[in-house]
């Protein structure tokens, strides 16, 4: 029997390029197999501008020119009172939170959402279609929000664009007048360059157009802050504009001047609701059921 002899290295058997080449094919559908084998649900949404970040157009959402005035709220800072999370509660998205489960969000005890719409006179938020279907099928009343962009256009023009985008309203018991979501600007100053008697005109020619285009008034969410400054204490909006307030921080909210009370209270920035792929804002009605229902419904 012949002696055993390793093999030489001209015996050696190494692999082809085209064998390296297709392992390196398969591998990489293999990642993007397991990739998309993961579910919407489980996506992590992109991180929203902060305060100091330049929010470019499309990109606002309610709440950003907020934390420029009051700061991120931390949401575990033991010298802060905690808000008020009984009664009827609610949230506020944009595309900012990614994929929502909307049955989820109800059976967390949400009952009811204001969705992004629309952005000074051109920008429509990507998911409000999908969230405010979505919402309405799971059951919450919900309705729709415009970022007011007043350095852009008219209160007029941004009116009729919001109201042709999803900020109609239907006697459906299930949708919420529309909401201008007017407060400090969070790529310049913080009156978007108006007087305080240019910045009056244009939330009523806002109001008045959207009046005039669903028959509702709207709601106006703002902060004392910025209203007091910007529109110098105004009070023309008393009985016309049922106010949704932004306070942090806080037991219970400063009305700006010229508002009766609060109908909307955005009472933190970084609350959590199943449902919802981290933080989310939430809101408090100020009454019962039926009466959320009433101002859906337009009735006494």
């Amino acid at each position: 029997m012949p002696a055993y002899r390793s093999p030489s290295p001209r015996h050696t058997r190494r692999p082809r390029p085209r064998t390296a080449a297709l392992l390196g094919v398969v591998t990489a559908v293999i990642a993007l197999v397991l990739t998309l084998a993961v579910p919407a649900s489980a996506a992590q949404p992109p991180r929203p501008p902060g305060p100091g970040e330049r929010v470019e157009p499309g990109h606002a959402y309610m709440g950003v020119g907020t934390r420029i005035e009051q700061g991120r709220d931390s949401g575990h800072d033991t010298d802060i009172t905690p808000a008020d999370t009984s009664g009827v509660q609610g949230i506020d998205v944009s595309h900012w939170q990614g994929y929502i489960n909307w049955n989820s969000v109800r059976a967390a005890g949400i009952d009811f959402a204001y969705i992004k719409a629309t952005e000074g006179t051109s920008f429509k938020d990507s998911r409000f279609g999908q969230n405010y279907t979505n919402a309405y099928y799971a059951g919450l009343v919900r309705g729709a929000y415009h970022f007011a962009r007043p350095n852009y256009s008219s209160g007029a023009t941004q009116a009729n664009f919001f109201a042709s985008n999803g900020g109609a309203w239907s006697a459906d018991s299930q949708t919420l007048p529309g909401v201008l979501d007017i407060e400090h600007n969070p790529s310049g100053s913080m009156c978007y360059g108006l007087s305080t008697t240019q910045m009056r005109n244009w939330i009523y020619d806002f109001y008045t157009t959207y009046k005039y285009r669903t028959g509702r008034d709207i709601v106006i969410y703002t902060t004392a802050s910025w209203w007091n400054t910007c529109t110098g204490y105004w009070s023309g909006m008393y009985d016309k504009a049922p106010l949704w307030v932004a306070h942090w921080h806080v037991s219970s909210p400063t009305i700006p001047s010229g508002f009766p009370t609060w109908t909307f209270w955005q009472y933190t920035a970084t609350g959590r609701v199943g449902g919802v792929s981290g933080d989310v804002d939430r809101n408090k009605f100020n009454g019962s059921m039926s009466r959320l229902l009433a101002l859906a419904n337009n009735t006494a």
